[in-house]
């Protein structure tokens, strides 16, 4: 599976931005599909996740209730839409997908457990 992280840029704290993820894949609908993000000088970390057709999802704390993730499956692509964006949310974004996950039918938040993902795009969040 290829992926491609697009819609990255500079944006001011409070405003929103949304970040696309184009699947090479056309059984995107079996993977868990998640955004990690990467700010300068950390660790990647878990963003968002979602899982199957229903779209059960989970949010990092520090994202919940400002951030939502899609999946158009018939698309092959999953949006990330940022809102009440903030400085620490400056960062690498990340598209990975995950098998097992959606076979064992959880959504995982260690970067260890994706077994794809792309190139990322560069969100800059200026106060």
């Amino acid at each position: 599976v290829q992926l491609q992280a697009s819609g990255g840029g500079l944006v001011q704290a409070g405003g929103s931005l949304r970040l696309s993820c184009a699947a090479s894949d056309r059984t995107l609908s079996t993977y868990v599909m998640a955004w990690f993000r990467q700010p300068p000088g950390k660790e990647r970390e878990f963003v968002a996740g979602i899982l199957g057709s229903a779209g059960r999802t989970l949010f990092a704390d520090s994202v919940k209730a400002r951030f939502t993730i899609s999946r158009d499956d018939a698309k092959n692509t999953v949006t990330l839409q940022l809102n009440s964006v903030k400085p620490e949310d400056t960062a690498v974004y990340y598209c990975e997908a995950d098998r097992s996950g959606f076979l064992l039918g959880y959504i995982a938040r260690a970067q260890t457990e994706y077994d794809y993902w792309g190139q990322g795009t560069l969100v800059t969040v200026s106060s």
